[in-house]
């Protein structure tokens, strides 16, 4: 098997995380004495968003992109996630697109705060967008981005919470 098909696979993608993990102790508590940390503490490291009483894992939109112009074009769509990316402060860690034949393209931006991803329908000047992240990142950021991107005043955003009830529920991680 070559180097790229074991790349395709995941095989040598280590990106040190588990280290990190160690070095800073990861969410299910302190490595030292065992003990589980509360998700609700305000001193916690972790990327969750605290807005007044509500702690949630992060902001998912859902941006679907209409009458929009270059959703065929996998640079152009590359473009986009890294002026998302910008845009939102987020990090990039990879991005990867795929183009269909006769048209469409499928894509993830892998982010350390989430991911951003799409998959186009061109022949209609659609595309379905997905913009998840937590911690300091504002993904809202994104909708203007994509607006320019792809040449279009007509994009529609649903927003959802991920995890706000069952990260309260839990208070504690496991």
């Amino acid at each position: 098997m070559t180097d790229a098909n074991l790349f395709r696979l995941g095989i040598g993608l280590e990106t040190g995380a588990q280290e990190e993990d160690i070095n800073r102790g990861i969410a299910a508590g302190d490595q030292s004495t065992n003990t589980p940390r509360n998700v609700l503490d305000t001193d916690r490291d972790d990327h969750f968003i605290r807005r007044g009483d509500a702690v949630f894992a992060g902001t998912h939109l859902i941006i679907e992109v209409a009458n929009g112009h270059g959703l065929d074009d996998e640079a152009r769509i590359q473009q986009a996630f890294r002026d998302c990316v910008e845009s939102c402060g987020a990090t990039l860690v990879h991005i990867h697109t795929h183009k269909f034949s006769p048209q469409g393209v499928s894509g993830v931006a892998v982010l350390a705060e989430s991911h951003i991803s799409v998959h186009t329908w061109p022949e209609i000047g659609y595309g379905a967008f997905d913009v998840f992240m937590c911690g300091d990142a504002r993904p809202w950021r994104a909708v203007d981005v994509l607006k320019s991107a792809f040449g279009t005043a007509d994009v529609r955003v649903t927003e959802l919470k991920r995890g706000e009830d069952v990260v309260t529920e839990a208070g504690v991680a496991a």
